[in-house]
């Protein structure tokens, strides 16, 4: 079964709008281009700063002059005065009217094209994400929004207080980490639970990215098992590899490292990602590669990384074999992912894991938690370990490091596995998806739950 071509279809900007990639951008992009080779118009709605009252021949210049400012549209006001304390308690129950943005081409866009994904029609609201959250905590419910000639479908790729008005209302929870490893996160709880539920309850479906979340959204929030489904996201890893040769010469003047010398880590460093075991990991195995760890500092990061910093007041030796890197442009990571022996990513729970995955395109092996969806996505192609134990992480970096038919044996099964992750098979399973949705009654009333 498949869905008509003209389907047109929206897709929220909440987590493209952020300066620096996060899965869940990265996501809403790969949905995006899915539904560009359906041929399916595409709509984007962002939380932007556009005034509704402006020129239209200006809005375009003025929505990515708002892009740049690098805000998702949740952040609260920087300043408050008293009329807009005023106006903050007055908040009226009304749906918002979206702000089209036509775009004539007059701005540039090749350097944000990672954050606006080819489009027929943009619109924004100001603050938009901010607005429903106070929405929700007001009234209890998602802040109804409105456009002209609304989509069949809104995908919202992160659960959102908000929804579109005329349209199916389709929700991605990609885990439940805030409520199942609370201490891992540092979202307000109480809050998530409550934006979790009332997405739940006005949705027309949940969608997630694997049988493990799956289980954990009906299990943990009592939705009824046809009404949450999932669908694995498809992966296209990095640009294609340049020669082994010059590949060779840029990581070494880049990064003064050699090809297949060294192990990688990449993702925030934060609690979930279990960066602190896997230094302490690597610091007691009996290995003279380098450890790379590249990502930005997140939440408790300082924690994650105290070895670094040495113990019981002397540095430790094998610690300035850990090189630690920022956030890299793409190109550079994936230039980075394909030169490494192994990929190693003991985290403590993911909801799909995307490193693994890119790591297996690139024909990079890969050592991974249990934990989470990480057997279900790496699927036998990866030595799992049990992330809570630094010694059985460290022994794994060991056997791979000195075991070159582990390591190709790996290597195959990881790029047999990811041909799972391809474009092909996520396109086909979104436009079944999408026929099912349109079979059925619109618009539902009392949302998904059991």
């Amino acid at each position: 079964m498949s869905a008509s071509p003209n389907l047109r279809v929206g897709i929220d900007g909440f987590n493209l709008a952020m300066p620096h990639g996060t899965g869940v951008a990265t996501y809403a992009r790969t949905l995006a281009e899915a539904l560009r080779g359906l041929e399916r118009p595409i709509d984007l709605v962002y939380g932007l700063n556009v005034d509704a009252r402006s020129a239209l021949e200006q809005r375009e210049t003025l929505f990515f002059a708002a892009l740049a400012e690098g805000r998702s549209g949740e952040e609260p006001p920087e300043r408050v005065t008293a009329w807009g304390r005023v106006r903050r308690s007055l908040l009226s129950p009304a749906a918002r009217d979206l702000v089209e943005v036509p775009v004539s081409g007059r701005v540039v866009r090749r350097g944000v094209a990672a954050r606006v994904p080819a489009f027929d029609r943009l619109f924004t609201f100001h603050r938009l994400f901010w607005i429903g959250r106070r929405y929700l905590k007001r009234y209890g419910r998602l802040l109804p929004v409105r456009m002209a000639e609304p989509p069949a479908i809104m995908h919202w790729t992160y659960p959102v207080p908000v929804r579109l008005v005329g349209a199916r209302n389709v929700y991605t929870i990609h885990d439940l980490v805030p409520l199942r490893l609370p201490y891992l996160s540092l979202e307000d709880k109480a809050y998530h639970e409550r934006l979790l539920r009332a997405c739940i309850a006005s949705a027309d479906h949940i969608l997630t990215v694997s049988q493990a979340s799956r289980d954990d959204i009906m299990n943990c929030l009592g939705v009824a098992p046809e009404a949450v489904t999932a669908i694995h996201q498809a992966v296209s890893g990095f640009a294609h590899a340049a020669e082994a040769e010059v590949e060779a010469r840029q990581l070494r003047s880049l990064f003064d490292l050699e090809p297949q010398g060294y192990f990688l880590f990449y993702g925030a460093t934060e609690p979930k990602k279990n960066v602190g075991r896997l230094i302490e990991a690597y610091l007691g195995a009996p290995i003279d590669r380098p450890l790379v760890i590249a990502g930005p500092a997140a939440w408790r990061s300082e924690g994650e990384l105290r070895l670094l910093d040495g113990a019981h007041g002397k540095p430790l030796t094998r610690a300035s074999q850990i090189r630690r890197i920022d956030y890299l442009p793409a190109e550079h990571l994936g230039l980075l992912l394909r030169g490494a022996r192994a990929l190693v990513f003991p985290s403590l729970y993911e909801g799909f894991g995307l490193p693994p995955v890119e790591a297996m395109r690139a024909g990079v092996p890969v050592i991974a938690g249990d934990a989470g969806a990480l057997p279900e996505i790496t699927g036998g192609a990866a030595l799992l370990v049990d992330p809570y134990d630094a010694g059985a992480i460290g022994s794994a970096m060991a056997r791979l490091d000195g075991d070159a038919d582990l390591r190709a044996r790996l290597v195959a099964l990881g790029k047999e596995r990811a041909e799972a992750f391809a474009l092909d098979p996520y396109r086909s399973a979104l436009d079944a998806f999408h026929a099912r949705l349109l079979a059925r009654p619109f618009p539902t009333s009392s949302g998904v739950t059991a």
